[in-house]
């Protein structure tokens, strides 16, 4: 039988074409999940794309897998399971991999290899044959440290499905330790009709930001089409800067320095833009480049020296030296920048050389001097050899200023204008021949129009293998990152010297790391200090092999490899070689240049690739003998594990400071399975004097209970009676909490406009039952802590929590059922519903992830957009009240991971205004 091919592509996360007819069972090939979640400690980034898909078909059908991610990312993982049989990637150096591939094109096998370039993305591709009624999952892992632009970081997914997914999810959570001071959610994704689609949670140094659309949304709103979602969704932050010299982070012998001082006056500049306006230029490229330096020109401070250099065959200056940016020398400027044509060839040597001098002959105190290039082709007058170019170039420079080089479209020696800028510490950048290429050559340049220090030195006592420590010069809105190992891990000895010249003089900032810093590290991925490092590495080091010849180039290159293989990173170094299913065909995928075209040869043979997975989530055992700590209050505990059986003791050692503690854990467990050691967060609860603490270190995930006789110790947990609730969004400063008694029926959400309600019965630690009704009870949803009991029109079907991913569909009604929740789509309502187990005890808890902006909900939960302004001695002001609160902690259950999160705890009918019996019901 031959089979008919399907090509379900991602485009940063996935999209789907279907090359073979459709057939009347429907999707031939069905995304039935798709979640992307990205995790980002302090700017890197791990971002994990996860897709099911269902050959719904009798027949065999191969799915290509499709991914474009972000150029400054290696891929560190990708994983294919299918019947039950998982199949790997290996990161091989790329010779090895280009052999392997070479081979099974020997054989007369097919084989592809998989590369492909955007402006801004890669592509990743790979493909396997799914058998009738299979399913196939697909788990991408790539990895990348933000880089700091205009003041903001920006973390970018482009979702183009291109078929409607009902169990579509993107989770983004983001720890930045200094705090975040800013957010903004951006892209066509957050446009108006998906708006109810976007929420975020934030906290001091904590940010969700989670897309759920409906399968509504995904076809009628502005980036939508009847074949799904096609669109960006851009999440821009910024952290807090406390400390002049800069935030440092330490793990496992490793540390990461993020240098971004502010208020620091602004260096004035002495700027030259050379303008290439040879032949190739005509047309829209030289229209572009006069627009574009146009605004440029008008925004140079009057304090600022420029010159303006344009170029064919040969050289013409508007004036012979640098002229001050007045009014009057800014409008001629302008005039002579409208004049400018395109003819001639391209004398590149003698050009960038006439800017130097120019730059050279104008006083350089006080001032940070760049040069800029702007080209579209090859040398093709006066010196054409590109080597003797760049060696004339860096003589002459001799690494006083930085050269920036802008290559205008395909056609440039993009490799020549980027080792030539990284020789004179700038660098390269394509611009691309699209409609806002105007908007790039400016977008540069707002990048480097502000300096703020020259020549930064980072200087570090007691630390080895470090990143790159010296920088031309430090732009406002960016950031400098230093990473390293510190000698024998210890930082006792570990310190920090930067010297730069700001405007006024010499400034040093200099800093001791202490203990305090070595905090702040979440369970996913405890060790990303060491890999961050490494990241970065490997990136400077393909850079600075760029600019080396010989024996040099091979040294710094082969450690590159070594580090790229040691990280499994797919980089311009390595390849994946595909290991695939019996009787299917090699595949190698590789990390394109910069400026490559896609390429992709593949001959209807179906592939993988994978690379070698790494452990992100990290369990933590620790020895009997090993200590505990406690800080309860304003004393310090110390206590000593002991065996137990499915239980252990810890017997505090100061026998004046704290009574003994029980740690129980699952049962039959030993006890250096379930307990973790620097326990940070506590919830009490008083249950006949004693009082019961959930302990969880920091950053891994496994639970512990303790139990100790506290009966005098202060706490300001609410009572066992009482759940704490949370609302917080956006638009408020800080989260508020409130507590609710247990045992009660609660009136939870009413939308009157859709006829749609939800009860739940709220126990000691959630809710025990949810009960979700629609259309006049024609659809009836019940979650117990047994199962799931749906309704609709006299039939019923049960599920079971932690059954494989599934989803219903009927009259409006989406229910996607997963291990621990179950995603309901009511009409323009959607709600996530979690499955918690904590110390033993199961409960559920809503998570109100849409509602319809204009509905006047009714309920506890229709209270998810309180606005409130804080005011002196811990008041919180309500429209016109003003109401006591106090500063507390409560646990986030409306996420998976169930964060503690700091929040201003306020009387419920505060925040409810009624009572609570306004808020019951008599039967859920």
């Amino acid at each position: 039988m031959d089979q008919a091919t399907i090509k379900v592509t991602l485009f940063v996360f996935l999209f789907i074409c279907v090359t073979s007819a459709p057939t009347p069972q429907g999707k031939v090939v069905d995304i039935y999940s798709f979640h992307i979640n990205s995790t980002v400690t302090s700017r890197y980034a791990v971002t994990v794309i996860t897709s099911r898909v269902a050959n719904r078909l009798n027949e065999s059908k191969e799915i290509h897998f499709q991914v474009q991610i972000p150029k400054n990312a290696f891929i560190s993982r990708f994983r294919m399971t299918m019947e039950g049989k998982m199949y790997d990637g290996v990161v091989k150096e790329k010779k090895e991999a280009q052999q392997q591939y070479s081979q099974a094109v020997s054989r007369g096998e097919s084989a592809g290899i998989v590369s492909s370039v955007g402006r801004t993305l890669e592509e990743f591709k790979t493909s396997v044959t799914v058998a009738a009624f299979s399913k196939v999952t697909f788990e991408l892992t790539y990895e990348e440290l933000l880089k700091r632009r205009l003041g903001q970081y920006q973390l970018l997914i482009n979702a183009q499905p291109m078929q409607t997914v009902a169990d579509f999810k993107i989770d983004v959570y983001i720890h930045e330790s200094p705090g975040i001071s800013f957010l903004e959610v951006q892209g066509g994704l957050n446009s108006k009709e998906l708006a109810n689609a976007v929420t975020t949670l934030r906290s001091d140094k904590e940010l969700w930001v989670n897309f759920y659309p409906t399968l509504e949304q995904q076809t009628k709103c502005n980036v939508c089409g009847p074949n799904g979602m096609n669109g960006d969704l851009i999440i821009a932050y910024d952290v807090e800067r406390p400390y002049p010299s800069g935030e440092l982070k330490t793990s496992h012998g490793y540390f990461v320095h993020y240098f971004a001082p502010k208020d620091i006056q602004r260096l004035p500049k002495n700027v030259v833009f050379i303008i290439d306006r040879s032949g190739s230029m005509h047309g829209r490229k030289i229209e572009q480049t006069r627009d574009a330096l146009l605004r440029i020109v008008g925004d140079l401070a009057e304090d600022d020296y420029f010159g303006l250099i344009v170029f064919d065959s040969e050289v013409n200056v508007w004036r012979r030296q640098l002229v001050q940016a007045t009014k009057g020398n800014l409008e001629a400027a302008k005039a002579f920048v409208r004049g400018i044509r395109d003819q001639g060839a391209t004398d590149i040597n003698a050009a960038v050389l006439k800017g130097v001098k120019m730059i050279n002959k104008h006083p350089q105190d006080g001032a940070a001097s760049i040069l800029i290039l702007l080209t579209d082709g090859d040398p093709t007058s006066g010196e054409t050899d590109i080597g003797r170019i760049q060696a004339n170039v860096k003589n002459a420079i001799g690494g006083k200023f930085p050269l920036y080089c802008l290559g205008f479209g395909f056609d440039v020696n993009f490799e020549f204008l980027q080792k030539m800028a990284l020789e004179n510490s700038g660098r390269a950048v394509r611009i691309y021949v699209d409609s806002d290429a105007d908007l790039q050559l400016q977008g540069f340049y707002e990048e480097v129009a502000t300096p703020l220090l020259t020549n930064v030195q980072l200087n570090y006592t007691g630390a080895g293998n470090l990143t790159q420590t010296t920088f031309n010069h430090y732009y406002n809105g960016s950031e400098i990152v230093v990473a390293g190992q510190i000698t024998n891990n210890s930082l006792e000895s570990f310190q920090t010297t930067i010297i730069a010249i700001s405007k006024n003089a010499n400034v040093i900032f200099q800093d001791t790391l202490s203990a305090i810093d070595l905090t702040d590290f979440i369970p996913e991925n405890p060790d990303f200090i060491k890999r961050l490092w490494a990241y970065l590495t490997v990136k400077q080091l393909l850079e600075k092999e760029v600019t080396l010849k010989g024996t040099k180039k091979e040294a710094v290159k082969k450690k590159a490899l070594d580090l790229s293989l040691q990280n499994k990173f797919v980089t311009p170094l390595t390849s994946m070689v595909v290991t695939k299913p019996e009787e299917e065909k090699t595949q190698v995928a590789h990390k394109p240049k910069e400026g490559v075209q896609p390429h992709f040869e593949h001959h209807g043979d179906t592939t993988k690739m994978t690379p070698d997975q790494y452990s992100q989530i990290q369990r933590f055992s620790v020895p009997h003998s090993q200590r505990f700590h406690s800080n309860r209050g304003s004393r310090f505990h110390s206590a000593q594990l002991r065996p137990g059986v499915g239980n252990a003791h810890f017997v505090d050692t100061q026998p004046v400071a704290l009574p003994d503690l029980l740690i129980t854990g699952p049962a039959g467990s030993a006890a250096h399975d379930v307990v973790d050691s620097d326990l940070k967060y506590y919830e009490v609860h008083e249950e006949d004097g004693v009082h019961s603490q959930t302990g969880r270190r920091d950053f891994f995930s496994p639970r512990v209970t303790m139990s100790m006789d506290t009966k005098n110790a202060p706490t300001t947990a609410p009572p066992v009676s009482s759940v704490r609730f949370l609302i917080s969004s956006h638009l408020q400063p800080k989260p508020i909490c409130y507590d609710l008694p247990a045992a009660s029926k609660l009136h939870l959400l009413m939308d009157t406009s859709s006829d749609f309600s939800m009860n739940g019965l709220l126990s000691h630690k959630g809710f025990q039952l949810i009960v979700f009704r629609f259309k006049n009870s024609k659809h009836t949803l019940t979650l117990s802590l047994e199962g799931v009991l749906y309704s609709s029109d006299q039939k019923s079907e049960r599920f079971v929590w932690g059954q494989e991913v599934s989803q219903q569909e009927s009259d409006s009604v989406t229910l996607i059922l997963r291990k621990n929740e179950v995603d309901v789509s009511m009409g323009t309502m959607r709600i996530i519903v979690l499955r918690h187990q904590k110390n033993g005890e199961t409960f559920l808890w809503p998570a109100v992830r849409q509602q319809p902006s204009t509905a006047s909900l009714e309920g506890i939960l229709g209270k998810n957009k309180l606005l409130y302004e804080e005011l002196p001695s811990s008041l919180i002001k309500f429209a016109d009240t003003e109401v006591k609160a106090s500063w507390s902690t409560a646990v986030d259950y409306r996420l998976p991971s169930a964060p503690a999160v700091g929040c201003w705890l306020i009387p419920f009918q505060s925040i409810l205004q009624g009572t609570l019996s306004d808020y019951t019901v008599s039967d859920v």
